[in-house]
């Protein structure tokens, strides 16, 4: 059966139809110049011709490879002005070159956020907890723990150790907590120096007596666990694991990360002056080489 003839010009309602588009989009394309006006009946109403149609299509396939309408204009616009169909696309290649090179690279940069975006949901499927949300390193570090060994407030400092110091940082912290996780004298004495030092949260003075005794506490405690760390033989399962993680790290990890200053500034923290004095004297205990004394300190 013959297909029915084709009238020879159609009103704007047909045009959109047929292209895929709306009329307020054609009406746009020739605010912009990209679609010539076309003339117009008898009632003065658009009329779209055969040329008119085709140029519609071209724009449409164009527009959905996701080449700018100004790059499809500039890609067909000639010498003489508005080029029509395929012609016009031939004289504007080199400015739809570029613009298709520059959509090729947006698109391989979201594909790489997709398919970042994809594993990210598979980790949090396969560890089924919040740890999968973490990076690879860390969580994969932590998943034989068991369930429950893994505190809330325990994902949460990995969670701000990772924004400040990156995969790197909380992998070296996740030790931590496996030993805490594995050893339960080390964990009763934790609990107990977290809960003196969120005392000191109400103390105004620097100079509360309570400071030097409980910062001698908290490094011998982070002394005995970074023995305990270094007899289980975390650490050198660590150190092959961010060997492999050396040679596959991308740039963006780098770019995550920020200094310690900069996130205490933006952190809401709120320590009292006797808390800042109490975190600097433990500093000053475990870093003992880093201080202006001729004389070592020790726990």
């Amino acid at each position: 059966m013959p297909l029915p003839l084709i009238p020879r010009r159609v009103k704007i309602g047909d045009a959109a139809a047929f292209a895929g588009t709306t009329p307020r989009a054609i009406r746009h394309y020739h605010a912009i110049g990209l679609l010539a006006e076309p003339e117009r009946g008898s009632d003065d109403r658009r009329r779209y011709g055969y040329d008119d149609m085709i140029r519609l299509l071209w724009i449409r396939k164009m527009a959905d490879a996701g080449i700018s309408l100004d790059d499809i204009r500039a890609g067909f616009v000639g010498a003489t002005g508005i080029e029509q169909g395929a012609t016009g696309i031939e004289q504007g290649a080199t400015g739809i070159e570029q613009s298709l090179a520059r959509l090729e690279e947006s698109l391989a940069s979201k594909a790489a956020a997709l398919e970042a975006q994809r594993a990210a949901v598979h980790r949090l499927r396969e560890v089924g907890s919040p740890l999968g949300l973490l990076s690879p390193l860390v969580s994969g570090r932590l998943r034989d723990l068991p369930p429950g060994a893994l505190r809330p407030a325990d994902l949460e400092t990995l969670l701000v150790t990772e924004r400040t110091f990156g995969p790197v940082g909380a992998a070296v912290q996740a030790d931590r907590f496996i030993v805490l996780a594995t050893h339960p004298e080390l964990r009763a004495e934790e609990d107990r120096l977290v809960e003196a030092e969120a005392a000191l949260d109400d103390a105004m003075s620097p100079d509360d007596p309570r400071i030097e005794d409980l910062a001698a506490q908290r490094c011998a405690h982070e002394t005995a666990l970074g023995a305990t760390i270094e007899r289980s033989g975390l650490d050198e399962a660590l150190d092959d694991l961010l060997d492999q993680h050396d040679e596959h790290a991308g740039e963006e990890e780098a770019e995550a990360t920020m200094s310690t200053l900069e996130a205490v500034g933006k952190m809401p923290y709120d320590f009292s002056p006797a808390r800042v004095r109490y975190e600097e004297r433990v500093i000053e205990l475990l870093h003992p080489a880093d201080q202006d004394s001729d004389t070592p300190q020790t726990c």
